[in-house]
Protein backbone atom coordinates (compact mmCIF):
# COMPACT_ATOMS: atom_id res chain seq x y z
CA UNK A 1 0.00 0.00 0.00
CA UNK A 2 1.33 3.43 -0.91
CA UNK A 3 2.33 5.77 1.90
CA UNK A 4 0.10 8.53 0.57
CA UNK A 5 -3.00 6.51 1.51
CA UNK A 6 -2.01 5.77 5.11
CA UNK A 7 -3.11 9.04 6.68
CA UNK A 8 -6.61 9.20 5.18
CA UNK A 9 -7.16 5.50 5.93
CA UNK A 10 -6.19 6.12 9.54
CA UNK A 11 -8.75 8.91 9.74
CA UNK A 12 -11.40 6.69 8.17
CA UNK A 13 -10.65 3.86 10.61
CA UNK A 14 -10.85 6.31 13.48
CA UNK A 15 -14.26 7.43 12.27
CA UNK A 16 -15.52 3.86 12.00
CA UNK A 17 -14.11 2.93 15.39
CA UNK A 18 -15.81 5.91 16.94
CA UNK A 19 -19.18 5.03 15.44
CA UNK A 20 -18.97 1.30 16.22
CA UNK A 21 -17.52 1.47 19.70
CA UNK A 22 -20.82 2.14 21.39
CA UNK A 23 -24.00 2.85 19.46
CA UNK A 24 -25.62 4.38 22.51
CA UNK A 25 -22.72 6.60 23.50
CA UNK A 26 -23.38 10.34 23.01
CA UNK A 27 -20.56 12.81 22.46
CA UNK A 28 -19.37 16.19 23.68
CA UNK A 29 -22.12 18.64 24.64
CA UNK A 30 -24.98 18.71 27.15
CA UNK A 31 -27.33 20.75 24.95
CA UNK A 32 -26.99 18.52 21.89
CA UNK A 33 -25.40 15.08 21.63
CA UNK A 34 -24.79 12.75 18.71
CA UNK A 35 -24.14 9.03 18.55
CA UNK A 36 -21.12 9.72 16.35
CA UNK A 37 -19.33 12.87 15.31
CA UNK A 38 -17.80 11.02 12.35
CA UNK A 39 -19.93 9.73 9.47
CA UNK A 40 -18.61 7.42 6.74
CA UNK A 41 -20.49 6.98 3.44
CA UNK A 42 -19.42 4.26 0.94
CA UNK A 43 -17.67 5.48 -2.20
CA UNK A 44 -20.36 3.73 -4.29
CA UNK A 45 -23.03 5.82 -2.54
CA UNK A 46 -25.49 5.18 0.25
CA UNK A 47 -26.76 6.56 3.54
CA UNK A 48 -25.47 6.50 7.11
CA UNK A 49 -27.70 7.35 10.10
CA UNK A 50 -26.82 8.84 13.47
CA UNK A 51 -28.90 9.67 16.55
CA UNK A 52 -29.30 13.29 17.68
CA UNK A 53 -30.37 13.92 21.26
CA UNK A 54 -31.21 17.59 21.94
CA UNK A 55 -32.54 19.57 24.87
CA UNK A 56 -34.09 22.17 22.56
CA UNK A 57 -34.89 22.68 18.88
CA UNK A 58 -31.89 22.36 16.56
CA UNK A 59 -30.81 23.08 12.99
CA UNK A 60 -28.27 21.43 10.69
CA UNK A 61 -25.96 23.45 8.45
CA UNK A 62 -23.51 22.23 5.82
CA UNK A 63 -20.24 24.18 5.87
CA UNK A 64 -19.87 25.75 2.44
CA UNK A 65 -16.43 26.77 1.23
CA UNK A 66 -15.81 29.42 -1.39
CA UNK A 67 -15.43 26.92 -4.24
CA UNK A 68 -17.42 23.93 -2.92
CA UNK A 69 -21.10 24.19 -2.02
CA UNK A 70 -21.20 20.53 -0.79
CA UNK A 71 -24.18 19.78 -3.04
CA UNK A 72 -23.14 16.12 -3.15
CA UNK A 73 -24.15 15.61 0.49
CA UNK A 74 -27.83 15.20 1.47
CA UNK A 75 -29.07 15.47 5.06
CA UNK A 76 -32.44 13.83 5.73
CA UNK A 77 -33.53 16.67 8.01
CA UNK A 78 -32.20 20.18 8.43
CA UNK A 79 -33.96 20.84 11.74
CA UNK A 80 -35.59 19.06 14.65
CA UNK A 81 -37.18 19.54 18.05
CA UNK A 82 -36.12 18.60 21.56
CA UNK A 83 -35.73 14.89 22.17
CA UNK A 84 -34.15 12.03 20.26
CA UNK A 85 -34.09 12.07 16.44
CA UNK A 86 -32.49 9.89 13.80
CA UNK A 87 -31.03 11.69 10.79
CA UNK A 88 -29.13 10.23 7.87
CA UNK A 89 -26.37 11.50 5.62
CA UNK A 90 -26.42 10.24 2.04
CA UNK A 91 -24.60 10.74 -1.25
CA UNK A 92 -24.52 9.29 -4.72
CA UNK A 93 -21.49 7.32 -5.91
CA UNK A 94 -18.26 9.23 -6.52
CA UNK A 95 -15.04 8.62 -8.46
CA UNK A 96 -12.84 9.99 -5.70
CA UNK A 97 -13.07 10.36 -1.96
CA UNK A 98 -14.44 13.61 -0.52
CA UNK A 99 -15.16 15.18 2.84
CA UNK A 100 -17.58 17.69 4.34
CA UNK A 101 -18.43 19.26 7.66
CA UNK A 102 -21.90 19.68 9.16
CA UNK A 103 -22.79 21.94 12.09
CA UNK A 104 -25.67 21.18 14.45
CA UNK A 105 -26.82 24.33 16.31
CA UNK A 106 -28.83 24.06 19.53
CA UNK A 107 -29.35 26.42 22.47
CA UNK A 108 -26.38 28.58 21.55
CA UNK A 109 -23.87 25.75 21.13
CA UNK A 110 -22.60 23.93 18.03
CA UNK A 111 -21.81 20.24 17.51
CA UNK A 112 -19.52 19.48 14.56
CA UNK A 113 -19.94 16.36 12.43
CA UNK A 114 -17.23 15.28 9.98
CA UNK A 115 -18.54 13.42 6.93
CA UNK A 116 -16.32 11.30 4.67
CA UNK A 117 -17.27 9.47 1.50
CA UNK A 118 -14.72 6.88 0.48
CA UNK A 119 -11.06 7.63 1.05
CA UNK A 120 -9.77 11.07 0.13
CA UNK A 121 -6.80 10.09 -2.05
CA UNK A 122 -3.72 12.19 -1.73
CA UNK A 123 -2.21 13.34 -5.02
CA UNK A 124 1.44 14.28 -5.30
CA UNK A 125 1.54 17.59 -7.10
CA UNK A 126 3.57 20.74 -7.74
CA UNK A 127 2.37 24.00 -6.19
CA UNK A 128 1.00 25.24 -9.53
CA UNK A 129 -1.42 22.30 -9.68
CA UNK A 130 -2.58 22.85 -6.10
CA UNK A 131 -3.27 26.51 -6.82
CA UNK A 132 -5.66 25.57 -9.62
CA UNK A 133 -7.32 22.61 -7.88
CA UNK A 134 -10.82 22.65 -6.34
CA UNK A 135 -11.17 23.18 -2.61
CA UNK A 136 -11.30 20.04 -0.49
CA UNK A 137 -8.88 17.94 -2.56
CA UNK A 138 -5.89 16.67 -0.59
CA UNK A 139 -2.32 16.89 -1.89
CA UNK A 140 1.23 15.99 -1.04
CA UNK A 141 3.57 18.89 -1.89
CA UNK A 142 7.31 19.43 -1.54
CA UNK A 143 9.08 22.76 -1.52
CA UNK A 144 11.07 25.27 0.50
CA UNK A 145 9.76 27.23 3.48
CA UNK A 146 10.29 30.85 2.44
CA UNK A 147 8.51 32.78 5.20
CA UNK A 148 6.88 31.96 8.56
CA UNK A 149 4.09 34.35 9.59
CA UNK A 150 2.76 32.64 12.75
CA UNK A 151 4.73 30.31 15.02
CA UNK A 152 1.78 29.17 17.17
CA UNK A 153 -0.61 27.81 14.55
CA UNK A 154 2.06 27.29 11.89
CA UNK A 155 1.20 29.73 9.12
CA UNK A 156 3.91 29.94 6.47
CA UNK A 157 4.72 29.95 2.75
CA UNK A 158 5.89 26.96 0.73
CA UNK A 159 7.53 27.50 -2.64
CA UNK A 160 8.74 25.20 -5.39
CA UNK A 161 9.87 25.91 -8.95
CA UNK A 162 6.24 26.32 -10.08
CA UNK A 163 4.91 28.79 -7.50
CA UNK A 164 4.19 29.66 -3.88
CA UNK A 165 1.25 28.76 -1.63
CA UNK A 166 0.20 29.90 1.85
CA UNK A 167 -0.03 27.23 4.56
CA UNK A 168 -2.74 28.15 7.07
CA UNK A 169 -2.19 25.90 10.07
CA UNK A 170 0.27 23.05 10.60
CA UNK A 171 -0.34 19.98 12.77
CA UNK A 172 2.39 18.61 15.04
CA UNK A 173 3.75 15.06 14.93
CA UNK A 174 0.75 13.78 16.90
CA UNK A 175 -1.83 15.65 14.82
CA UNK A 176 -2.27 18.43 17.38
CA UNK A 177 -2.65 22.15 16.78
CA UNK A 178 -0.92 25.20 18.30
CA UNK A 179 2.39 23.35 18.58
CA UNK A 180 4.19 24.40 15.41
CA UNK A 181 7.55 25.14 17.05
CA UNK A 182 7.88 21.48 18.10
CA UNK A 183 8.47 20.62 14.42
CA UNK A 184 11.65 22.70 14.20
CA UNK A 185 10.76 23.98 10.73
CA UNK A 186 12.78 27.04 9.68
CA UNK A 187 12.93 29.33 6.68
CA UNK A 188 15.10 27.70 4.03
CA UNK A 189 14.23 24.12 4.99
CA UNK A 190 12.92 21.74 2.35
CA UNK A 191 9.67 20.19 3.50
CA UNK A 192 7.07 17.70 2.31
CA UNK A 193 3.52 18.19 3.54
CA UNK A 194 0.09 16.65 3.08
CA UNK A 195 -3.21 18.45 3.48
CA UNK A 196 -6.37 19.77 1.83
CA UNK A 197 -6.52 22.66 -0.60
CA UNK A 198 -8.74 25.52 0.52
CA UNK A 199 -9.12 29.22 -0.18
CA UNK A 200 -9.79 32.46 1.68
CA UNK A 201 -11.40 35.39 -0.12
CA UNK A 202 -10.39 33.83 -3.41
CA UNK A 203 -6.77 33.25 -2.39
CA UNK A 204 -5.60 29.59 -2.56
CA UNK A 205 -4.11 28.02 0.55
CA UNK A 206 -3.60 24.66 2.29
CA UNK A 207 -4.99 24.18 5.78
CA UNK A 208 -3.97 22.11 8.82
CA UNK A 209 -1.28 20.22 6.93
CA UNK A 210 0.75 17.26 8.21
CA UNK A 211 4.52 17.51 7.86
CA UNK A 212 5.86 14.31 6.28
CA UNK A 213 9.55 15.20 6.09
CA UNK A 214 11.86 18.12 6.81
CA UNK A 215 15.24 18.36 5.12
CA UNK A 216 17.29 21.00 6.90
CA UNK A 217 18.91 23.72 4.84
CA UNK A 218 22.71 23.92 4.74
CA UNK A 219 22.52 27.71 5.12
CA UNK A 220 20.66 29.66 7.77
CA UNK A 221 20.39 33.34 8.72
CA UNK A 222 20.93 33.49 12.48
CA UNK A 223 20.48 37.21 13.16
CA UNK A 224 20.16 40.63 11.54
CA UNK A 225 21.29 43.76 13.37
CA UNK A 226 19.67 46.21 13.01
CA UNK A 227 16.58 44.88 11.21
CA UNK A 228 15.69 48.46 10.18
CA UNK A 229 18.32 50.95 9.13
CA UNK A 230 17.94 54.66 9.96
CA UNK A 231 17.21 57.35 7.39
CA UNK A 232 20.85 58.49 7.37
CA UNK A 233 22.02 55.00 6.37
CA UNK A 234 24.76 52.91 7.97
CA UNK A 235 25.82 49.30 8.41
CA UNK A 236 23.75 46.17 8.87
CA UNK A 237 25.38 42.94 10.10
CA UNK A 238 23.91 39.54 9.16
CA UNK A 239 25.19 36.41 10.92
CA UNK A 240 24.91 33.27 8.78
CA UNK A 241 25.57 29.58 9.46
CA UNK A 242 26.74 27.79 6.31
CA UNK A 243 27.48 24.03 6.20
CA UNK A 244 27.80 23.83 2.43
CA UNK A 245 30.56 24.49 -0.07
CA UNK A 246 30.96 28.27 -0.06
CA UNK A 247 28.52 31.11 0.58
CA UNK A 248 27.11 33.54 -1.99
CA UNK A 249 24.98 36.60 -1.35
CA UNK A 250 22.43 38.10 -3.72
CA UNK A 251 21.12 41.67 -3.50
CA UNK A 252 18.10 42.33 -5.74
CA UNK A 253 18.78 44.65 -8.68
CA UNK A 254 16.33 47.31 -7.44
CA UNK A 255 18.23 47.58 -4.13
CA UNK A 256 21.77 47.78 -5.49
CA UNK A 257 21.51 51.56 -5.83
CA UNK A 258 21.35 51.96 -2.04
CA UNK A 259 22.66 48.72 -0.53
CA UNK A 260 26.07 47.06 -0.98
CA UNK A 261 28.26 44.41 0.67
CA UNK A 262 30.97 45.94 2.81
CA UNK A 263 32.70 42.71 3.94
CA UNK A 264 32.31 38.95 4.48
CA UNK A 265 34.22 37.26 7.30
CA UNK A 266 34.07 33.45 7.67
CA UNK A 267 35.34 31.24 10.51
CA UNK A 268 34.39 27.59 10.15
CA UNK A 269 30.64 27.38 9.48
CA UNK A 270 29.96 30.92 10.74
CA UNK A 271 29.96 33.93 8.43
CA UNK A 272 29.46 37.61 9.22
CA UNK A 273 28.21 39.62 6.25
CA UNK A 274 28.28 43.40 6.62
CA UNK A 275 26.07 45.53 4.37
CA UNK A 276 26.27 49.28 3.89
CA UNK A 277 23.18 51.37 3.15
CA UNK A 278 23.19 54.87 1.68
CA UNK A 279 21.19 57.74 3.14
CA UNK A 280 17.52 57.58 2.21
CA UNK A 281 16.03 60.72 0.74
CA UNK A 282 12.76 59.02 -0.30
CA UNK A 283 10.15 56.96 1.47
CA UNK A 284 10.53 53.72 3.42
CA UNK A 285 12.21 50.94 1.48
CA UNK A 286 12.83 47.24 1.96
CA UNK A 287 14.60 44.40 0.20
CA UNK A 288 15.05 40.64 0.56
CA UNK A 289 18.58 39.24 0.66
CA UNK A 290 19.29 35.67 -0.47
CA UNK A 291 22.16 33.59 0.93
CA UNK A 292 23.07 30.46 -1.03
CA UNK A 293 25.33 27.43 -0.73
CA UNK A 294 25.60 23.98 -2.29
CA UNK A 295 26.49 20.40 -1.34
CA UNK A 296 27.99 19.85 -4.78
CA UNK A 297 24.78 18.67 -6.40
CA UNK A 298 22.02 20.83 -4.96
CA UNK A 299 21.65 24.50 -4.04
CA UNK A 300 20.30 25.61 -0.65
CA UNK A 301 19.08 29.11 0.16
CA UNK A 302 18.02 31.23 3.10
CA UNK A 303 16.49 34.69 2.98
CA UNK A 304 16.11 37.68 5.23
CA UNK A 305 14.68 41.17 4.86
CA UNK A 306 16.36 44.50 5.51
CA UNK A 307 14.37 47.71 5.65
CA UNK A 308 15.32 51.34 5.88
CA UNK A 309 13.21 54.15 7.25
CA UNK A 310 12.59 57.00 4.87
CA UNK A 311 11.53 60.57 4.91
CA UNK A 312 7.79 61.16 4.86
CA UNK A 313 6.76 62.31 1.39
CA UNK A 314 4.39 65.29 1.30
CA UNK A 315 1.93 64.67 -1.52
CA UNK A 316 -1.35 65.82 -2.98
CA UNK A 317 -4.03 63.17 -3.25
CA UNK A 318 -3.53 63.03 -7.02
CA UNK A 319 0.20 62.38 -6.53
CA UNK A 320 -0.59 59.75 -3.91
CA UNK A 321 -3.03 57.96 -6.23
CA UNK A 322 -0.37 57.87 -8.95
CA UNK A 323 2.23 56.30 -6.63
CA UNK A 324 2.97 52.58 -6.48
CA UNK A 325 1.73 50.33 -3.69
CA UNK A 326 4.48 50.02 -1.09
CA UNK A 327 5.82 50.95 2.34
CA UNK A 328 6.65 54.59 1.57
CA UNK A 329 5.01 56.94 4.07
CA UNK A 330 2.98 59.82 2.63
CA UNK A 331 1.64 62.92 4.33
CA UNK A 332 -1.80 63.93 3.02
CA UNK A 333 -3.97 66.88 4.00
CA UNK A 334 -7.58 67.46 3.09
CA UNK A 335 -11.19 67.62 4.18
CA UNK A 336 -13.19 64.69 5.48
CA UNK A 337 -15.76 64.35 2.72
CA UNK A 338 -17.51 61.27 4.13
CA UNK A 339 -17.12 58.91 7.10
CA UNK A 340 -17.78 55.30 6.15
CA UNK A 341 -17.09 53.79 9.58
CA UNK A 342 -17.03 55.96 12.70
CA UNK A 343 -15.48 53.22 14.84
CA UNK A 344 -12.31 52.60 12.86
CA UNK A 345 -12.16 55.82 10.89
CA UNK A 346 -12.79 54.52 7.40
CA UNK A 347 -13.38 57.72 5.47
CA UNK A 348 -12.93 59.66 2.25
CA UNK A 349 -10.32 62.42 2.22
CA UNK A 350 -10.50 65.17 -0.41
CA UNK A 351 -8.18 67.99 -1.44
CA UNK A 352 -8.01 70.23 -4.52
CA UNK A 353 -6.61 67.43 -6.67
CA UNK A 354 -8.85 64.49 -5.88
CA UNK A 355 -10.32 62.12 -3.31
CA UNK A 356 -9.05 58.89 -1.73
CA UNK A 357 -10.42 56.24 0.62
CA UNK A 358 -8.65 55.98 3.99
CA UNK A 359 -8.87 52.47 5.39
CA UNK A 360 -9.00 53.42 9.03
CA UNK A 361 -7.16 55.92 11.22
CA UNK A 362 -5.43 54.67 14.35
CA UNK A 363 -7.38 55.58 17.53
CA UNK A 364 -9.99 57.38 15.43
CA UNK A 365 -12.60 57.47 18.19
CA UNK A 366 -10.26 59.47 20.43
CA UNK A 367 -10.37 62.51 18.14
CA UNK A 368 -14.11 63.28 17.68
CA UNK A 369 -13.58 64.06 14.01
CA UNK A 370 -16.52 64.82 11.72
CA UNK A 371 -17.35 65.49 8.09
CA UNK A 372 -15.89 68.85 7.03
CA UNK A 373 -12.93 68.78 9.41
CA UNK A 374 -9.50 69.40 7.91
CA UNK A 375 -6.99 66.70 8.78
CA UNK A 376 -3.41 65.71 8.02
CA UNK A 377 -2.57 62.02 8.07
CA UNK A 378 0.48 59.87 7.39
CA UNK A 379 0.02 56.47 5.75
CA UNK A 380 1.12 54.14 2.98
CA UNK A 381 -0.15 53.70 -0.57
CA UNK A 382 -2.13 50.47 -0.53
CA UNK A 383 -4.99 48.98 -2.52
CA UNK A 384 -7.94 46.61 -2.19
CA UNK A 385 -9.16 44.80 -5.30
CA UNK A 386 -6.97 47.21 -7.28
CA UNK A 387 -8.74 50.23 -5.75
CA UNK A 388 -6.26 52.74 -4.26
CA UNK A 389 -6.50 53.52 -0.57
CA UNK A 390 -4.48 54.82 2.37
CA UNK A 391 -3.22 52.07 4.65
CA UNK A 392 -1.92 52.26 8.21
CA UNK A 393 -3.03 55.88 8.59
CA UNK A 394 -2.06 57.89 11.66
CA UNK A 395 -3.56 61.30 12.43
CA UNK A 396 -0.88 63.97 12.55
CA UNK A 397 -3.05 67.08 13.04
CA UNK A 398 -6.61 68.31 12.66
CA UNK A 399 -8.48 71.59 12.28
CA UNK A 400 -12.13 71.54 13.39
CA UNK A 401 -14.66 73.10 11.02
CA UNK A 402 -17.86 74.51 12.50
CA UNK A 403 -21.12 74.69 10.57
CA UNK A 404 -22.55 78.20 10.88
CA UNK A 405 -25.11 80.57 9.39
CA UNK A 406 -23.90 83.74 7.71
CA UNK A 407 -25.24 85.79 10.62
CA UNK A 408 -23.21 83.72 13.06
CA UNK A 409 -20.07 84.15 10.97
CA UNK A 410 -20.60 87.91 10.83
CA UNK A 411 -20.41 88.09 14.62
CA UNK A 412 -17.04 86.36 14.77
CA UNK A 413 -13.70 88.17 14.97
CA UNK A 414 -11.28 87.97 12.09
CA UNK A 415 -9.26 84.78 12.54
CA UNK A 416 -7.33 83.03 9.79
CA UNK A 417 -7.10 79.81 11.80
CA UNK A 418 -10.80 79.25 12.56
CA UNK A 419 -12.81 77.59 9.80
CA UNK A 420 -16.58 77.63 9.20
CA UNK A 421 -18.75 75.61 6.86
CA UNK A 422 -21.29 77.97 5.29
CA UNK A 423 -24.15 77.14 2.93
CA UNK A 424 -26.08 79.71 0.93
CA UNK A 425 -27.45 80.80 -2.42
CA UNK A 426 -25.06 82.49 -4.84
CA UNK A 427 -26.50 85.93 -5.58
CA UNK A 428 -23.61 87.28 -7.62
CA UNK A 429 -20.31 86.07 -9.12
CA UNK A 430 -17.65 88.75 -9.51
CA UNK A 431 -14.77 86.53 -10.67
CA UNK A 432 -15.15 83.24 -12.55
CA UNK A 433 -11.41 82.68 -12.31
CA UNK A 434 -10.96 82.79 -8.53
CA UNK A 435 -14.55 82.24 -7.41
CA UNK A 436 -15.23 85.65 -5.90
CA UNK A 437 -18.97 85.72 -5.13
CA UNK A 438 -21.75 86.74 -2.80
CA UNK A 439 -23.46 84.13 -0.66
CA UNK A 440 -26.85 84.56 1.03
CA UNK A 441 -28.91 82.48 3.45
CA UNK A 442 -31.99 83.28 5.58
CA UNK A 443 -29.84 85.09 8.13
CA UNK A 444 -27.82 87.42 5.90
CA UNK A 445 -25.38 87.88 3.05
CA UNK A 446 -21.56 87.86 2.89
CA UNK A 447 -18.87 88.33 0.25
CA UNK A 448 -16.51 85.40 -0.38
CA UNK A 449 -13.11 86.61 -1.50
CA UNK A 450 -12.28 83.53 -3.51
CA UNK A 451 -13.64 80.00 -3.52
CA UNK A 452 -10.90 77.59 -4.59
CA UNK A 453 -11.42 74.05 -5.94
CA UNK A 454 -10.38 72.36 -2.68
CA UNK A 455 -8.18 72.41 0.37
CA UNK A 456 -4.50 73.02 -0.32
CA UNK A 457 -4.96 74.60 -3.74
CA UNK A 458 -2.11 76.84 -4.82
CA UNK A 459 -1.02 78.86 -7.85
CA UNK A 460 -3.02 77.96 -10.96
CA UNK A 461 -4.77 75.16 -9.05
CA UNK A 462 -6.82 77.91 -7.38
CA UNK A 463 -8.42 78.92 -10.64
CA UNK A 464 -11.55 78.09 -12.61
CA UNK A 465 -13.74 76.36 -10.00
CA UNK A 466 -16.83 78.22 -11.27
CA UNK A 467 -16.30 77.15 -14.88
CA UNK A 468 -15.11 73.61 -14.17
CA UNK A 469 -18.06 72.83 -11.88
CA UNK A 470 -20.62 74.69 -13.99
CA UNK A 471 -21.58 76.82 -10.99
CA UNK A 472 -23.92 79.76 -11.61
CA UNK A 473 -25.97 82.40 -9.84
CA UNK A 474 -28.88 80.79 -7.99
CA UNK A 475 -27.00 77.61 -7.14
CA UNK A 476 -26.67 76.60 -3.50
CA UNK A 477 -23.02 76.45 -2.50
CA UNK A 478 -21.39 74.94 0.59
CA UNK A 479 -17.89 76.22 1.21
CA UNK A 480 -15.36 76.17 4.01
CA UNK A 481 -13.61 79.44 4.90
CA UNK A 482 -12.30 81.69 7.65
CA UNK A 483 -13.75 85.05 8.73
CA UNK A 484 -11.88 88.14 7.58
CA UNK A 485 -12.50 91.71 6.49
CA UNK A 486 -11.33 94.31 3.98
CA UNK A 487 -11.63 98.05 4.56
CA UNK A 488 -14.01 97.31 7.40
CA UNK A 489 -16.29 95.04 5.32
CA UNK A 490 -16.77 91.47 6.55
CA UNK A 491 -15.95 88.66 4.14
CA UNK A 492 -15.05 84.98 3.85
CA UNK A 493 -11.36 84.37 3.11
CA UNK A 494 -9.18 81.30 2.51
CA UNK A 495 -12.36 79.71 1.17
CA UNK A 496 -12.63 76.47 -0.77
CA UNK A 497 -15.35 74.36 -2.30
CA UNK A 498 -17.12 71.53 -0.46
CA UNK A 499 -20.30 70.89 -2.48
CA UNK A 500 -23.07 72.58 -4.45
CA UNK A 501 -26.60 72.00 -5.69
CA UNK A 502 -27.48 73.42 -9.10
CA UNK A 503 -30.65 75.44 -9.53
CA UNK A 504 -33.24 73.96 -11.90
Amino acid sequence: MKLRYLFPIFIAMLALMTSCEDEEKMTLLDEIQVSSSFVSIPLDGGATPIIVKAQDSWTAEKVITEKDDVEWLTISSSSGSAGETEISFSAEGALDGRTAEVLLHCAGVTQRINVMQGLAQISEAPVSEVLEAPDGKTFRVSGVCTNITNTLYGNWYLEDETGSIYIYGTLDAKGGTKNFESLGLEVGDEVTIEGPKSSYKGNPQMVNVMVIEIRKSLVKVESVEPAELPVEGGECIVNVTCKGEGLSVEIPEDAKSWLSISSIQTIGTSSVVTFKAAANEGGDRETTLTFSTTDGTKEYTSQTSISQAGAIVDASIAEFLAAEVGNTQYRLSGVIAEIDNDTYGNLYLRDFSGEVFVYGIEDFQDYALKVGDIITIVGTRSAYNDNPQVGGAVLESSIPVTSATIAEVLTKPDDSNTYFMVTGEITSITSDTYGNLYLKDDSGEIYAYGCYPGYGAYSDYRKNLITDKGIKVGDTLTMIATKGSYNGANQLVKGFYFSHVSVE
